[in-house]
């Protein structure tokens, strides 16, 4: 598996003949995995965190990048910065903490010190040292991280400076983040507290089951179950949610009530209309995003939107507004780390609807997280099977897939590489391709050429 031809063999991607399939292989090889994480993970962009998460000076937060440790700051002056969570002297993690405030960083090891700027404060016992000339002369600060850069509000890195600049890794997705942060003139937060789990499965799972609508009725009857009951009988308490099952017999087949959206750096969305958009907390801002972004964007914003970017980070906006950030352990293992977004300034009615409905159907007390965690370890478990190797699950919409945008994209100015708008039971497959047409490409520019630019640099 170490050349880099091997890695374009196991996508079986050929448009003109109506084929594309994934080799199991891609879920199951622990070495494939280790040179995922150094060619997508460790070479690319990869999302970090809100700026809001450091609203104050010396503010910070700790993250991964691959399998790198990971600081943010904000430093004195009001400047982000992210930097290798390790200490130059014997490489222990210095920050313990997942969020806080703090002017120094100590190393719990030898107890250097690190001001919010990466800037080494103190060695213990220095004068009494002996240390050589060029100890003396060698920098003691905190490694930057090699590439680091925020659009609107959302903190991206990369461990190396041979990336693209971070509009151009964005691309054409832009409007699509823009939806989120014009929910508010200030922009968007995250409701305090967070939740982080693990599921024994490959992190590719998550990243097709975010885009996936094929499995919503079969993996989560019994929520569909409590939506319906909800809708023949309220009660005191009963949370109220953008899905009506009844509302559904309504629809014609064919007529297009949602689509999917693939763009050239893996990025995808999928999306549909909402069945109650006053159920909403959002909706409360009807007319004054109307009159702010227009009609149009302010319409779209009620949408069921689930944007994931390429590779670790999906915004999914329907039973409630959430941030899963996506963690690769190992092969089969992946852990998840879960936010609560909600826009700033809105009502304190609508923050509780935005909690109850979050609570009600994400992470592993909600009604659909553990579904999903289950069927996850399935295919995990299945995918030892190689009597065919070549999964099939990536057929569903192929005669529907148009190159450019929709009707729909046209109305906010997106420009997606390819479509597909249709009812609520074609359930496209066709938004995967744009995962494993991205991780191709870097797995294999990754094989061919490695090593290079800087991969980072003193603070």
């Amino acid at each position: 598996m170490a050349h880099h031809e091997d890695f374009a063999d196991l996508i079986d991607d050929r448009p003109d003949e109506g084929v594309f399939r994934v080799h199991r292989r891609v879920f199951t090889d622990p070495e494939l995995f280790e040179l995922e994480m150094k060619y997508i993970f460790e070479s690319g962009w990869v999302f970090v965190g809100l700026a809001s998460q450091l609203a104050r000076p010396h503010d910070f937060f700790t993250t991964t990048i691959g399998r790198h440790q990971i600081l943010v700051t904000r430093n004195g002056e009001g400047e982000i910065k992210a930097f290798h969570n390790s200490c130059p002297h014997k490489g222990a993690r210095i920050c313990q903490h997942e969020a806080g405030n703090a002017k120094l960083h100590v190393c719990p090891y030898h107890s250097w010190s690190f001001d919010s700027s990466g800037r080494n404060r103190a060695i213990k016992g220095k004068a009494a040292g002996a240390y050589s000339e060029a100890f003396e002369a060698a920098s003691h600060d905190l490694f930057t991280v090699a590439a680091f850069g925020e659009y609107r509000g959302f903190l991206f890195a990369s461990l190396s400076a041979d990336v693209p600049p971070l509009e151009e890794y964005l691309g054409d997705a832009r409007p699509l983040i823009d939806l989120i942060a014009d929910q508010s003139p200030d922009g968007m937060e995250l409701v305090p507290g967070s939740v982080s789990f693990t599921f024994d499965a490959n992190w590719k799972l998550q990243l097709e089951n975010c885009s996936d609508q094929y499995h919503f009725s079969s993996v989560h009857p019994s929520y569909l179950r409590i939506l319906d009951r909800r809708t023949q009988r309220a009660y005191e308490g009963s949370t109220r949610n953008m899905w009506d099952v009844n509302k559904r017999e309504e629809e014609k087949p064919g007529e297009p009530t949602g689509g999917t959206y693939n763009f050239s750096q893996g990025h995808v969305l999928n999306w549909r209309m909402p069945d109650t958009p006053e159920a909403l907390p959002l909706y409360e801002r009807s007319d004054e995003l109307a009159a702010r972004v227009g009609e149009a964007k302010r319409d779209w914003m009620f949408y069921s939107r689930n944007l994931t970017l390429f590779p670790n980070v999906q915004f999914a906006e329907n039973a409630s507004s959430q941030l899963r950030i996506i963690r690769p352990i190992s092969v089969n293992r992946t852990e998840m780390r879960t936010f609560c977004i909600a826009p700033k300034g809105e009502s304190a009615e609508a923050r509780r609807v935005r909690i109850r409905q979050y609570e009600d159907f994400f992470n592993p007390t909600g009604l659909a997280t553990p579904d999903d965690a289950v069927v996850y370890e399935a295919c995990q478990e299945g995918y030892v099977s190689e009597a065919d190797p070549w999964l099939q699950g990536y057929s569903r919409g192929m005669c529907a897939s148009k190159p450019g945008p929709d009707r729909f994209a046209d109305a906010i100015g997106l420009k997606p590489a390819s479509s597909v708008s249709a009812d609520r039971w074609l359930s496209d497959e066709t938004i995967f391709h744009a995962y494993y047409r991205a991780w191709r490409e870097r797995m294999v520019s990754g094989g061919k050429v490695h090593e290079g630019a800087p991969r980072q640099r003193r603070a």
